[in-house]
């Protein structure tokens, strides 16, 4: 009798534990469903009177910038966007309203910043700068770092780091004005730097700037935004021209590093290069879709990672352990000739 009674007593106990562990399952799964969903409902919120806001757009002859300026003008805010030629300038604005101004802008010159700063304040007056997308840059060269030169290096960080420097100075008492917003393009080798060369370098004090800025503006009411694309089919990928570039940089490489390297190394790295290409996603709204977001949406994120190979990859080896991701590269990268 004592030990039926202590069996009823031990699958009672079982059977509220049981019934305990569903409950703080349910409790936790109900927490998690109820985030997400207060996240997509505040995300959603939209800025009013877009019509009236200005937006300020870097590197619209192609590419992010393009599409953004053109996405933006159908949503009907006023695109002021920036091209390097007269030929970029007027292919965009035969694709839009007449709301669209565009501006000739060399980012690595300091005069002609300054006169689109005065430009965009002309426009703009009272009303002050509502947002401004910090978009243009370059990838080349890229090689391995004993190829290159600090000249090298300095054709990337003048346009991704310098450059966007210099705009947003030159812009940011207007941006505070309208208490708007400031959207920089960073990349996902703002995270993880994977490749030789100025890009990533110049990406991860695009990240440090940003954090910066950001803590800086918040007291005066302005949202800063990073965007960080994985891989894109863009002007900045093409691997023609990724693929010269390297080769330029192998050509005034010295004899000994040539020597250590081997010429198998630099066909196997143009071959990975001409990969590239099947590698990037086409699809350039998921990035367009974010940067349009950083700017119209009340409760802008701090930091966008379109692209599943940023989602799923990068992002995730970004917080692993530096032996690990390391490891991690190295088995997936070329070997030089000569290595140990």
């Amino acid at each position: 009798m004592r030990l039926d009674s202590w069996c009823i007593c031990h699958l009672y106990k079982n059977l509220h534990l049981c019934v305990t562990c569903k409950a703080m399952w349910l409790c936790l799964v109900a927490l998690v469903g109820l985030y997400f969903f207060l996240r997509w409902y505040r995300e959603r919120q939209v800025v009013s009177h877009l019509q009236d806001k200005f937006v300020f757009i870097t590197g619209c002859d192609s590419g992010f910038g393009n599409l953004l300026a053109r996405q933006l003008d159908l949503r009907g805010l006023r695109v002021l966007a920036a091209c390097l030629t007269e030929e970029g300038a007027q292919q965009l604005r035969g694709q839009t309203s007449d709301r669209l101004e565009t501006v000739i802008l060399d980012v690595t010159k300091t005069e002609s910043i300054s006169a689109a700063a005065q430009w965009v304040k002309e426009r703009v007056g009272d009303r002050g700068l509502w947002g401004l997308v910090n978009n243009a840059g370059v990838s080349v060269p890229t090689a391995p770092n004993e190829w290159l030169t600090k000249h090298d290096f300095m054709k990337i960080l003048d346009v991704n780091l310098l450059g966007l420097l210099e705009v947003t100075l030159s812009l940011l008492s207007l941006v505070r004005k309208a208490r708007g917003r400031v959207v920089n393009v960073s990349s996902i080798m703002g995270r993880l730097s994977v490749l030789g060369g100025g890009y990533c370098i110049s990406k991860y004090g695009v990240e440090a700037f940003s954090d910066s800025l950001r803590r800086e503006l918040s007291y005066f009411g302005v949202k800063v935004a990073v965007i960080e694309p994985g891989y894109f089919s863009t002007n900045i990928s093409s691997p023609e021209k990724i693929s010269r570039a390297t080769q330029e940089a192998w050509d005034q490489a010295s004899p000994e590093v040539k020597e250590i390297y081997g010429e198998k190394f630099l066909a196997s790295f143009k071959k990975s290069i001409e990969k590239l290409e099947s590698l990037c996603c086409n699809n350039l709204y998921l990035v367009t879709d974010c940067m349009e977001h950083a700017l119209t949406a009340r409760h802008p994120r701090t930091r966008y990672s379109p692209g599943w190979d940023a989602k799923l990859f990068y992002l995730p080896m970004s917080y692993m352990p530096t032996v690990l991701v390391d490891a991690i590269i190295s088995w997936s990268s070329l070997k030089p000739l000569k290595a140990l």
